[in-house]
């Protein structure tokens, strides 16, 4: 069965056989399935009232098992930067999930925390987004995830993805 990028490949093929073009084939493949993954996560978390972005967001705070979190570990943690951040949070906090105070030990600090709201659909969502994750993947076995995970994980070592 072929893709539109063995369509592409093709079109080189003819065109400069001299070029191995063959990267393009795992880059624009990575692109594309990226493109579309975000693109079913993002109409799902629309149908829900939700922007990924807030998702992430509350994911965050949710999966740091903390009572709070500083501005700067959140970005970090989320891969935002510090102006993005904010803006994030000021959104979030005039939704009501969540709310941010200076550190009493510091005033320079800012922590974050959820609400009890925000706390609330965070959870929900995580259990959905799951659910939705494990649809967009269906088309997979068990086996081909853990292989295409493996892969992908290599390949991001290799370009100096690192963790948190």
């Amino acid at each position: 069965m072929d893709d539109a990028v063995d369509a592409i490949l093709g079109q080189w093929a003819r065109t400069r056989p001299d070029v191995d073009v063959s990267p393009m084939g795992v880059i624009g493949r990575v692109s594309r399935a990226s493109r579309l993954l975000e693109r079913g996560v993002k109409d799902f978390f629309a149908e829900h009232g939700l922007e990924a972005w807030e998702f992430d967001m509350l994911a965050t705070l949710l999966r740091s098992g903390a009572d709070a979190m500083c501005m700067k570990d959140l970005s970090s943690s989320a891969m935002v930067s510090p102006g993005a951040l904010t803006n994030r949070m000021d959104h979030l906090v005039r939704r009501g999930l969540v709310h941010r105070w200076p550190a009493p030990h510091n005033r320079r600090m800012t922590l974050v925390a959820l609400t009890d709201e925000g706390r609330r659909v965070a959870d929900e969502m995580l259990v959905r987004h799951a659910a939705n994750e494990e649809r967009l993947l269906a088309g997979l076995s068990e086996e081909e995830r853990g292989a295409l995970a493996g892969l992908l994980r290599t390949l991001l070592v290799s370009l100096g993805d690192t963790t948190l």
